[in-house]
């Protein structure tokens, strides 16, 4: 351990943090500072690599857990095993542990799912977005990770993008409206804060990463890592402008993009992630990459190594998610300092910066997990406010053809449900649950659309639910009082998410309207962005609902439908006509959308309502 502990600036709690800072970054040596910029998978992650390597952050991806079904508090013991030898170091520099708790923490069985970010987009309430994020933080701490790796705050220009769910909207001031996540998570600073300066509340509030900085969501045809074909002053007015918000809520770290800006990848731009995030916007907090983002520089992916270090962290990137082959990047980082050719100046920025957020978190105070925390997960509380936040989300984008068709009766004699969604929870709840990808079926605790229904109609009404229907049973069409038909995507993530043609699977547009045609319909749609809207689904149906990707709570989507709620939804994005079209936003020349950004009907209207 240190000699004089008692003289140790950093060990003061009541010391201000930039003299912490600058008294421990003194006392480093340069494997110390290096370990500080690694951060490490958890497959790879033990005490002895931790203690040698003076590792200073882990992250699990989504899937990689404890094991099957782990529950939080079999994270917070694995959490805490990787903290333990790191305080027992020289230094005693607590990790921080990062996870990809992206709408709730959603890697962790039990755990609340809140919807994903473009149904929360739809809600337009940034109160809300804020009261999630405070909820997620809790869940998070609870589970021992300090580090949530959200918002997403990229405005999505063209819904063939893979992540294009991850967004809150086209356009930046509805995404910079949403930015409240940060305060949620994070904590609200006082109007005196630092502009730029990193922010945490306090025990009950977690590390929060704005990301992809920047331009990803406005790639060429939608193409994931693609490249972003725009002037400087318009990458500034649609895509830097919901970091500004972040930046002024102290959100303590940005993640970078894998995509390029005009041809240059963003992991390599010395302009933009510090002559732009870190001077021109004063960013204060720490700069990390994405998922082995240096491999990417180069062709094939992972080679020339060493050039792909160097440029990378000279161009600002303090903090790097290797995750894998860390000893190959801690022997090439300190051969690029010892070479002159990454300088020391540099390095010490970087660690100043990771060292800032760890002192603000109280990481050094408090750096294993509160366990009092754990009765938050998957409470009622939470699951109410996600309820609240379905039931929000909701864009009503057909009610009838000649009256309104909703809400329906919840007492009506016999009812039909349909389709792939109705009774998925994997599906409800999209990718990034559970495991990176997503999947089918009842993968965590929740309430899907048709336990919903059947809780909530009369005694004396009969639900019949076919995932597929028969000829049998649509022969029979007379015998219901109306059809509720669940179709949409099934789970994806990032680039396995790319989708030129966006026509909804499983045949659930000919499902939707071979019931329409013999039953009163309405379909719900859930999916991660517009979809084609065939001409059939849109005659023989009678009403039509986004729904997004709720998450576990079902009962949100009920609770509208048979009118204890109103529809309050309003698109975050054009809904195009067909693919042709595409990319299609408010911005665009010849704006003719099937529905425009704004769109949103409620149960008294047939009619188009005015986009807001």
């Amino acid at each position: 351990m240190v000699d004089n502990e008692e003289s140790c600036v950093y060990k003061n709690r009541d010391a201000p943090v930039e003299a912490r800072v600058k008294d421990l970054l003194s006392r480093m040596t340069l494997p110390e500072k290096i370990g500080q910029m690694t951060q490490i998978g958890r497959y790879v992650a033990s005490p002895a690599v931790i203690a040698d390597f003076f590792i200073g952050s882990v992250l699990n991806a989504a899937g990689s857990c404890p094991f099957e079904d782990a529950k939080s508090s079999d994270w917070a013991d694995m959490i805490d095993g990787f903290q333990r030898p790191a305080l027992a170091s020289r230094l005693g520099i607590p990790i921080i542990y990062g996870t990809d708790a992206v709408h709730g923490n959603n890697n962790v069985y039990g755990a609340t799912v809140f919807p994903h970010n473009i149904g929360l987009g739809a809600t337009r309430d940034a109160d809300l977005v804020r009261r999630i994020g405070a909820a997620t933080a809790l869940e998070v701490r609870a589970c021992g990770a300090h580090w949530a790796f959200a918002p997403c705050v990229a405005a999505v220009r063209d819904p063939r993008w893979g992540r294009c769910y991850e967004s809150y909207g086209e356009v930046a001031n509805i995404v910079s409206e949403m930015t409240s996540l940060v305060s949620g998570l994070q904590g609200e600073p006082s109007k005196e804060h630092p502009n730029g300066y990193p922010f945490l509340g306090g025990r009950k509030n977690v590390v929060a990463c704005a990301k992809h900085f920047v331009g990803d969501g406005g790639t060429d045809k939608g193409i994931n890592e693609g490249n972003t074909i725009l002037l400087y002053e318009e990458l500034e007015r649609i895509h830097i402008a919901p970091y500004k918000k972040c930046i002024a809520q102290g959100v303590s770290t940005i993640m970078v993009s894998y995509s390029s800006w005009n041809g240059n990848k963003l992991h390599s731009h010395y302009f933009l992630l510090t002559e732009v995030l870190k001077q021109k916007l004063g960013f204060k907090g720490y700069v990390v990459s994405d998922w082995e983002g240096l491999d990417r520089l180069s062709v094939p992916p992972g080679s020339n190594y060493r050039n792909c270090v160097k440029i990378a962290i000279n161009a600002g990137i303090d903090m790097v998610m290797v995750p894998f082959r860390f000893e190959e990047f801690i022997h090439a980082l300190r051969d690029l300092v010892e070479s002159g050719e990454v300088l020391m100046a540099r390095i010490d920025d970087a660690v100043e910066r990771i060292l800032r957020v760890k002192f603000v978190a109280g990481l050094f105070e408090y750096p294993l997990t509160d366990r009092s925390l754990l009765p938050t997960v998957g409470c009622k509380e939470h699951r109410e406010l996600a309820r609240e936040a379905v039931r929000k989300s909701l864009v009503l984008l057909k009610n009838g053809k000649y009256a309104p068709f909703l809400p329906l009766d919840s007492n009506a004699e016999r009812i039909l449900v349909v389709g792939t969604h109705a009774d998925d929870l994997g599906y409800q709840c999209g990718g990034w649950t559970k495991t990176m990808y997503g999947q089918g079926g009842k993968i965590t605790i929740g309430t899907t659309l048709l336990d919903a229904i059947k809780a909530t109609v009369g005694d004396k009404t009969e639900v019949i639910y076919e995932k597929n229907p028969s000829k049998e049973t649509l022969a029979c069409g007379k015998s219901f009082s109306y059809a509720i038909v669940a179709v949409g995507e099934s789970p994806y993530a990032e680039t396995m998410g790319d989708n030129s043609e966006l026509v909804i699977p499983f045949n659930g547009s000919e499902i939707a309207a071979a019931v329409g045609e013999k039953i009163p319909t309405l379909v719900i749609l859930f999916s991660g962005r517009p979809m084609v809207l065939e001409p059939a689904v849109l005659e023989k149906t009678e009403a039509l609902v986004a729904a997004w990707l709720p998450g576990t709570e079902g009962q949100g989507i009920v609770d509208v439908i048979f009118g204890d709620y109103e529809f309050q939804g309003k698109l975050p994005v054009s809904w195009f006509k067909h693919v042709d079209q595409l990319p299609l936003n408010i911005e665009s020349n010849g704006y003719f959308p099937l529905f425009p950004l704004g769109f949103g009907l409620n149960c008294d209207s047939v009619v188009n309502s005015k986009p807001i």
